[in-house]
């Protein structure tokens, strides 16, 4: 018999992520790497098991089988009990042929059966893309507090950027007056963080009547919340001023990685009071020759560094030979530098394999090596390129296209 629940969340993990380009050529976007030790889908994860909520539901799309796999039984996030737990949900399989999610709302409409087992008086729907902690169990009292229909998460942004986003209007009391999908002159700097409390009577009606509609691209920032807003349900916009990330470009994924290595983080992911679980491969200490150099760097368990790494981000089981430079750059699982090779301002995806006297960027944009790829001895690849994942590059080829 299946337990009640106040709150199921439901997190959206079925981005193609295109703007990763190479990095996400076989696997969803939730699945990259994130800080040398975690994967991006951490980090809503950890978030819903310290809020208190225990029952997840991960809708899953495109290039599953990683993400997947690296869920398992949902076992490191403590998501594996027996009353609730992380549940994995392909697109749903209606009669002979199966229907894959055609926007954010039809995932959630696809799923009525999985959110009805446990008749929840709420569902909190989680975008898998986004570096941040945040508590929703205070974000769900003050959606009760309220009486809303829904409530959404907003964070200021820099006007200047305030155009890439979902923008919120609200009056004084906080309750959204108007939602601008990415208006080319925005109204104010409230950005909606991808993060949705909703009474689930009231969004499972809408999200019906969304299904039926033919001119609907089925998303709910572009037909749900307006569609609620034409008849005056009570929404409200519940303000976030922690760290928040949206990393769904290289450049974005890149400088929240080096944003780790400031100072003062603005993401502390050493606050045991709010720790990001994950699930590490079972490794060795890393071992650092007395050769290496080391200067602002994480380094993961499992490596073997005897050349030099600077300000730079090195997952579990990382070779980096004598004589080679590292520098800038976010280096993968398992990923080999070969002596006397340099990488600058780089991003190598897992298990690649970089030869002798390689030159990889340079700097003034972000190089990229997919996962697996093999570059034999003195390949340079240019500053900006990037290698597809799986790609073998020899010199006589004169580098790598982008």
């Amino acid at each position: 018999m299946t337990s009640k629940k106040k709150t199921v969340a439901m997190l959206l993990a079925g981005g193609k992520g295109s703007r990763l380009g190479v990095l996400t050529k076989h696997r969803a976007k939730p699945a990259v790497t994130y800080g040398g030790k975690y994967r991006i889908i951490d980090f809503p994860l950890s978030n819903c098991i310290h809020s208190g909520i225990d029952t997840v539901g991960v809708l899953t799309q495109y290039e599953p089988l990683e993400l997947n796999a690296y869920i398992g039984t949902g076992a490191p996030w403590d998501l594996d009990g027996i009353t609730g737990g992380a549940f994995i949900l392909p697109p749903h399989q209606k009669g002979e042929l199966g229907e894959w999610y055609t926007g954010t709302a039809n995932a959630i409409y696809q799923n009525f059966y999985f959110i009805d087992r446990y008749e929840p008086e709420n569902i909190l729907v989680l975008s898998g893309d986004h570096i941040y902690k945040m508590d929703y169990s205070d974000m769900l009292k003050a959606h009760a507090a309220k009486g809303a229909d829904a409530t959404i998460a907003v964070i200021r942004v820099p006007m200047e950027e305030a155009s890439r986003f979902g923008i919120m209007n609200t009056d004084d009391d906080l309750r959204i007056t108007e939602f601008d999908e990415k208006p080319k002159q925005p109204k104010n700097d409230m950005a909606s963080m991808g993060v949705y409390v909703f009474n689930w009577k009231k969004i499972k009606e809408y999200l019906i009547e969304d299904a039926k509609d033919e001119k609907s691209s089925n998303d709910f920032g572009k037909n749900v919340i307006p569609k609620m807003l034409q008849n005056d349900e009570k929404l409200y916009a519940y303000p976030f001023d922690g760290y928040w990330k949206d990393v769904g470009t290289i450049y974005s994924l890149w400088e929240s990685n080096m944003e780790l290595l400031q100072d003062s983080p603005g993401l502390d992911l050493y606050d045991e009071g709010w720790r990001i679980f994950s699930r590490n491969p079972n490794m060795p200490p890393h071992f650092v020759d007395k050769s290496a150099k080391i200067k602002n760097s994480l380094i993961s368990e499992g490596c073997h560094i005897y050349g030099v790494v600077e300000n730079s981000i090195i997952s579990a089981g990382v070779v980096i030979g004598e004589g080679a430079v590292v520098r800038d750059s976010i280096v993968m699982q398992q990923t080999q530098i070969g002596k006397n090779s340099k990488v600058i301002m780089g991003i190598i995806d897992e298990e690649t394999q970089v030869g002798e006297n390689c030159e990889i960027g340079g700097g003034g944009e972000i190089t990229v090596l997919g996962t697996k790829v093999v570059l034999r001895d003195g390949v340079k690849v240019a500053p900006g390129e990037s290698v597809g994942a799986g790609r073998t590059v020899r010199k006589t080829e004169g580098g790598a296209k982008k």
